[in-house]
């Protein structure tokens, strides 16, 4: 049988063999994406398949070449033999998905997504509609592990309405938080006006945010004054201020229908108006539930 015959039969059977190989080894890489824990046969490695690749290749060019040139004729044979049957066995498992939505754990069948994939999440408080326990909660209010706003004083009044947020446990509270009315501290104004200071509008901020958030709540803003003066200036002077504190609360945004002001002037004093700290206590703004 003459060489080039000969050569071409090993390499043909050869090739064959390789197909197989890498055919094999394909179906593994598919299977091995399904399941991590099935392992490669060692036939199906890439270098032994390079290997057989290059003497197969070898084959071929020592077949097809010329007496003069049969050495580099295999050897170059051997080369690209040796780099197709690499590839060829190459390990193409894909490369596992990562969860879309890995947060939310195990999502049961039928619950709505969006188009993401992931659990609707209506209000955007992290917490998935299929979870939510408190549905409609407004942006940016801190909630629990159910969809709930936080309530850190425990009164049933979520912190994000609640004007008094610290009242010891078991206290009784309305509508506000607060177990009775509130003193809106630092809610000062410029001398014997009813111009609030700059710092007493910050506090007001506050104030006005909760208020908006607790809109079935109506509220009486109350001023109160010292001693010093007429019964009658100061009774004016403190319906001016609770006037402007409400005024104040309706540009923030709470509706005017839900508020009124009251003046008392010197009539509920809260300490001795004979001292300086006295007097102060006594000039204040309370906020109360108007019922």
């Amino acid at each position: 049988m003459k060489k080039s015959t000969t050569g071409l039969l090993i390499g043909s059977a050869l090739v064959v063999g390789l197909s197989g190989c890498a055919s094999s080894a394909s179906q593994t890489s598919g299977q091995a994406g399904a399941s991590s824990n099935n392992a490669r046969e060692w036939y199906q490695h890439p270098f032994v398949c390079g290997l057989a690749g290059s003497v197969i290749g070898g084959s071929i060019g020592y077949a097809t070449s010329s007496s003069s040139d049969e050495e580099s004729g295999a050897a170059t044979g051997a080369v690209a033999g040796a780099a197709i049957g690499g590839l060829l066995c190459a390990d193409r498992t894909p490369e596992p998905v990562a969860a879309q939505c890995p947060s939310y754990g195990e999502v049961p069948a039928g619950v709505a997504v969006d188009a993401e994939g992931c659990p609707l999440d209506s209000d955007g408080d992290g917490v998935p509609d299929y979870r939510d326990q408190c549905p409609g909660t407004p942006a940016g209010v801190e909630v629990d592990a159910v969809g709930c706003p936080i309530d850190s004083d425990g009164d049933g009044v979520p912190d994000y309405r609640d004007q008094c947020p610290n009242t010891p446990a078991g206290t009784k509270v309305n509508a506000l938080g607060c177990p009775d009315s509130v003193v809106l501290n630092d809610v000062n104004f410029e001398f014997d006006s009813a111009e609030l200071t700059s710092n007493a509008r910050n506090i007001l901020n506050g104030v006005a945010e909760r208020l908006v958030n607790n809109p079935d709540v109506r509220v009486s803003i109350e001023g109160h004054t010292d001693s010093r003066g007429t019964a009658q200036y100061n009774k004016d002077l403190s319906q001016r201020r609770a006037e402007s504190v409400t005024t104040y609360l309706a540009q923030r945004g709470v509706g005017s229908n839900r508020m009124r002001a009251v003046g008392y002037g010197e009539e509920r004093p809260i300490a001795s108006n004979d001292t300086d700290e006295g007097r102060a206590q006594n000039r204040r703004v309370e906020l109360d539930e108007w019922n």
